[in-house]
């Protein structure tokens, strides 16, 4: 049968795929990488591909960048289409915005790792199973409101809305595609950060994020496979 590509959406360098992109390979879909940090195009057509994802990036919806403007109407296209979207923090954000949700800050920055829990509602149990909480990663300031249709499924101790569904999409303001990879990367960018916000109960620092990685990884993998499973189903073929 011949699948479409996935198309997945980067906007920083260092905020690729990650275990998406692993996800995608082990199950042979084929996919294509939109680097907007390179100034590639966002295409104009949502039925080109199987599925939209969006990863993350430090740069906020509400900033006035041009791609930003394309992006908002192809994941509207994309839901008149009933192809699938996936999202990753910015991407989350993108698709809350583009389907009549605000993104605004945050109380807090919310950065390392840290327990969320599940909602308790039925669509909350078809995509996470089983599982009612775990430690997710996080690396954000803003947060946002959940537009018209979306069902809640995730929330933290200090961000109420860390995920959303609207029958087959699906958005996160949490980080479940990580690698060990892509915590040094990050920890290593956004080292200023960090040392800016060391006070705040909210934020861990990269040698507490990186320790935890080991351990936390492999089931934070758990839970990005059973939800990527879930949302492998909602693909146009």
């Amino acid at each position: 049968m011949h699948i479409k590509p996935v198309a997945i959406f980067r906007h920083s360098p260092a905020e690729g795929a990650g275990y998406f992109a692993e996800f995608l390979n082990a199950h042979a879909i084929p996919w294509q990488l939109i680097r907007i940090d390179e100034g590639d195009a966002v295409p104009r057509n949502a039925q080109d591909f199987s599925g939209l994802v969006f990863m993350g990036g430090p740069m906020s919806v509400n900033d006035d960048l041009p791609w930003i403007l394309f992006v908002l109407p192809l994941i509207r296209d994309a839901v008149a289409h009933d192809i699938p979207l996936l999202g990753h923090c910015l991407g989350g954000q993108l698709i809350a915005k583009a389907l009549g949700g605000t993104v605004s800050a945050n109380p807090v920055k919310e950065i390392g790792w840290g327990e969320v829990t599940v909602s308790d509602n039925t669509t909350a149990r078809e995509w996470f199973g089983d599982i009612q909480t775990f430690d997710s990663f996080h690396w954000h300031g803003e947060t946002f409101t959940l537009p018209q249709g979306a069902v809640h499924l995730l929330s933290s101790a200090h961000c109420q809305n860390q995920a959303f569904a609207i029958g087959k999409h699906l958005a996160f303001q949490c980080h479940v595609e990580m690698t060990e990879h892509m915590i040094d990367e990050w920890c290593e960018i956004g080292a200023k950060e960090l040392a800016a916000s060391a006070a705040s109960p909210a934020v861990q620092q990269a040698s507490v994020m990186q320790v935890q990685a080991k351990e936390k990884l492999p089931e934070l993998h758990r839970v990005a496979l059973q939800l990527y499973r879930h949302w492998l189903h909602g693909l146009a073929h």
